[in-house]
């Protein structure tokens, strides 16, 4: 439940970022576009005035958008310091927890290879299903069994509720009952 907030938080702040980006940027196009002056009184006024008010008008309109993404970018260092205090303080499985999720995955790719189905590569790698690096455990419940390949694809980034609930419900067909079949464990707050 927990690796679903975290998911799902993460995913809130990136929409959150684009949409303060794209306010930003429109913002300040509609603050340059020309005003148009109805009035018999109008005078020329010199370049200095015409740019001065221009950056006036531009300031005035990203001073909420610019506030918000700067309280954006301090709630994602806050997450980010979080995720760092949580790292688990040994990065690498132990080679008992290697043998045991070897054993588990049958030497094989646990890591789904395209059209909902399982990767038909041997595995060459322990991995950390939810990333080492985002305060993942180095346990066997977050041990999955990787190729090369899928490895490098996955990278350090978080996975989604719904790519957990595909590798345990393949997990089901090649672990014994006796087993658990959960994926994913993060480190707890020190």
């Amino acid at each position: 439940m927990e690796l679903k907030r975290i998911y799902w938080s993460r995913q809130a702040l990136r929409l959150a970022y684009m949409a303060v980006t794209l306010w930003l940027l429109a913002s300040a196009i509609l603050a340059l576009m020309p005003k148009t002056n109805v009035g018999a009184g109008a005078s020329a006024s010199s370049a200095a005035e015409i740019f001065r008010g221009m950056f006036d008008d531009v300031l005035a309109a990203v001073i909420a958008p610019g506030a918000l993404v700067v309280i954006l970018t301090i709630a994602a260092a806050i997450i980010s310091g979080r995720d760092v205090r949580r790292r688990d303080p040994v990065r690498r499985f132990t080679r008992q927890q290697r043998r045991d999720g070897m054993a588990r995955a049958g030497g094989q790719c646990e890591l789904e290879a395209g059209f909902q189905r399982r990767c038909s590569r041997p595995a060459e790698h322990g991995d950390h299903f939810y990333p080492w690096s985002k305060g993942g455990s180095t346990s066997l419940q977050n041990f999955v069994a990787a190729c090369g390949r899928c490895t490098r694809a996955k990278s350090a980034r978080i996975p989604s509720p719904r790519q957990q609930e595909k590798i345990e419900r393949r997990r089901r067909d090649y672990v014994t009952p006796d087993r658990s079949v959960a994926v994913g464990e993060r480190q707890a707050l020190p």
